[in-house]
């Protein structure tokens, strides 16, 4: 019988290049995502289960549960995968806008991890988070994102000591920029957007370059896995002088910022 991973987001860039990867190496997918066009359009093959799921609501959730468990006789893999952004200064951010990048990004992977981490256990199987160099350096005009991606790392790190023993693996990815969702435009009012939408990404990867190396990482089960020359770069930096890298990633964003019409600029795919 195939392994099965939940994939979150799924019908995502990355989502759906990691997922193909995985099915191509003898895995069967379940990929949750939000109901509307994306999974509509999505073409299934037979080892792929696709679920319309709002992982911030604990009703769906727990009904996607139930499903799965109803066609898979394991649960091997949960790649927490779904995300949204925040672009603009902190100052012109509302509270509610902040704790919607949260119920996504953070409490939405926890909520996910509470449900199948008693499924996780039994298999000894793995948690993948996707973070994102902005969950362990910090990134101008992006505070709840950083901040949501700095608390996800903080979750799945602390999760790994407890899972340990259970012969369970917490493993945490960290893409740098991925070019995907580059239809998506530039926010123009609230300033949520979805990750990878950036049209002035430095150094970008495709999904597909950086599915192949977050499937690497999961076969040789690393703890953390940079994807993209940007993400190892940032990585050794901050390392070696966090002080040098807020200099030089004020220097990219900030100024940037400042040259762009009305002082805004387009997401990042930190």
């Amino acid at each position: 019988m195939k392994p099965t991973a939940i994939i979150s987001g799924g019908t995502g860039g990355l989502g759906q290049a990691f997922g193909a990867i995985l099915r191509a190496n003898g895995w069967f997918t379940v990929i949750l995502c939000l109901p509307g066009p994306q999974l509509d359009g999505l073409k299934l093959t037979p080892d792929t289960l696709a679920i319309a799921c709002d992982i911030t609501d604990a009703a769906a959730l727990l009904e996607a549960a139930r499903v799965i468990r109803e066609h898979r006789p394991s649960i091997d893999l949960v790649v927490y995968n779904a995300g949204i952004t925040h672009i603009g200064p902190f100052t012109r951010q509302t509270l509610a806008d902040h704790r919607k990048v949260f119920e996504v990004n953070y409490f939405g992977a926890v909520a996910m991890a509470k449900e199948f981490g008693p499924d996780v256990r039994h298999s000894k199987g793995t948690h993948l988070a996707i973070s994102s160099v902005a969950g362990f350096c910090p990134l101008a005009l992006r505070t709840a994102y950083a901040g949501s991606k700095h608390a996800l790392e903080g979750f799945f790190k602390s999760l790994r000591s407890e899972e340990r023993q259970h012969g369970a693996s917490c493993l945490i990815a960290a893409p740098s920029f991925i070019a995907t969702n580059t239809d998506a435009g530039t926010p123009k009012n609230s300033g949520i957007a979805r990750p990878g939408s950036a049209s002035d990404q430095v150094d970008a990867i495709t999904p597909a370059q950086a599915a192949e190396t977050l499937y690497r990482g999961l076969k040789r089960r690393r703890d953390f896995i940079p994807i993209g020359r940007v993400a190892r770069l940032s990585n050794w930096i901050n390392r070696l002088s966090p002080g040098l890298y807020q200099r030089l990633m004020e220097r990219a964003i900030l100024t940037q910022a400042s040259q762009k019409p009305g002082g805004q600029t387009t997401p990042h795919g930190l």
